[in-house]
């Protein structure tokens, strides 16, 4: 996209709620209860942990880091900021069950009419997605921001796939292009197992946005075509433990922000790394994960460059925990909390009155 191209979208955008203001006293924590999904027991039938996020909310509550009073409610991605990267034919396909059963790959759905499809399962993913893209804003303001959830890198702005059935990353740095000055450049570390075909789809043109993507390479998605948009890609073979995996981490973290510098960090941070995963094939401990995050977070703090953090796939029970354990680290380390609001990159632009930002049978692949 032209620089002139940019500067017509900034002037066109939309009215939308997922930029109103939010007071320094809300720590840059995104969620809300609907980001969960449960359905008489449907949700099941993935491998997937749809309630994982709300646990992440418990397990922080209950370490006293927390509480609902002092992080930021989400509010659900309306039709017209999905159609700020959407195509309007994608987002009428997902009126039909069959099209969402198989995004999410639960087959049961498609007996389902789809107005409760719509409310059970696509309004969770809308909401998660409306708070990647809150987040986005939230990260420029403060320095760094997380979503308890989002990180839907498989979908693209017409196709989704691997339960992701709205491209959040692409979302929020397109919001960012759109509404935020002296935002025009993005990296997007993507550390989840699996490719993440989605924004490689969007961005293999836009030369504003650097890809770093490390996945394992024998399992899905395997899109050749979406790896020409990565810029730094780090293939894993089955099984790669902690000693090489944190050494490829702060290599090729370095490597990719050191190579080009930007206004902005999108950091896929899922847990499907961790060993036993079944679908992720790779062998790395709960305190490898852990690490894993703090080596993401000291590279964007030692640049001063703001970050924005997303959870992504993981797909076993304790994944929750692990998740809420690294938040914990980044906390202890000092590189999240009230005492990082200051950080470098980080500016003043956000007050307001409260934190909910309310209106002025298959083969199973990944998130």
């Amino acid at each position: 996209m032209s620089h002139k191209e940019d500067n017509e979208g900034k002037r066109s955008s939309h009215r939308t709620d997922l930029y109103t203001s939010i007071p320094r006293t809300c720590l840059p924590i995104v969620y809300h209860p609907d980001y969960n999904i449960t359905f008489m027991g449907l949700e099941k039938l993935h491998p997937f942990d749809a309630g994982k996020w709300g646990k992440v909310i418990h397990f922080l509550k209950e370490e006293q880091f927390i509480t609902d009073g002092n992080i930021v409610e989400a509010c659900e991605a309306t039709e017209e900021d999905l159609l700020v990267v959407h195509t309007k034919r994608y987002l009428n396909r997902l009126k039909w069950s069959l099209v969402v059963a198989t995004i999410t790959e639960i087959p049961p759905l498609l007996f389902l009419p789809n107005f409760l499809v719509q409310r059970k399962v696509l309004r969770p993913l809308r909401t998660q997605t409306g708070g990647t893209i809150m987040a986005g804003k939230l990260a420029v303001d403060r320095g760094w921001a997380i979503n308890v959830g989002g990180g839907f890198h498989h979908c693209s702005s017409d196709r989704g796939g691997g339960f992701c059935a709205y491209a959040d990353i692409t979302l929020a740095i397109k919001f960012l292009f759109e509404r935020v000055e002296g935002i025009s450049r993005a990296t997007i570390i993507d550390l989840d197992a699996h490719q993440g075909n989605g924004h490689e789809r969007d961005f293999l043109d836009d030369r504003r946005v650097f890809i770093m993507d490390m996945y394992n390479r024998y399992i899905y998605p395997g899109d050749g075509y979406a790896k020409r948009a990565i810029k730094r890609k780090v293939e894993l073979d089955w099984g790669t433990e902690d000693s090489e995996y944190l050494q490829k981490v702060e290599l090729h973290s370095d490597g990719a922000l050191n190579e080009v510098r930007p206004d902005i960090i999108v950091y896929n941070a899922g847990t499907d790394i961790l060993d036993g995963d079944p679908l992720g094939g790779l062998s790395i401990s709960p305190q490898g994960i852990v690490k894993r995050d703090e080596i993401v977070f000291r590279a964007a703090r030692r640049r001063g460059i703001p970050i924005l953090m997303v959870t992504s796939g993981g797909y076993q029970k304790k994944t929750a925990r692990i998740i809420a354990d690294s938040i914990l680290n980044l906390h202890q380390h000092g590189l999240i909390g009230a005492e990082a609001l200051e950080g470098e990159g980080s500016s003043s632009l956000v007050t307001g009155m409260m934190c909910s930002s309310g209106s002025v049978g298959s083969t199973f692949t990944a998130v």
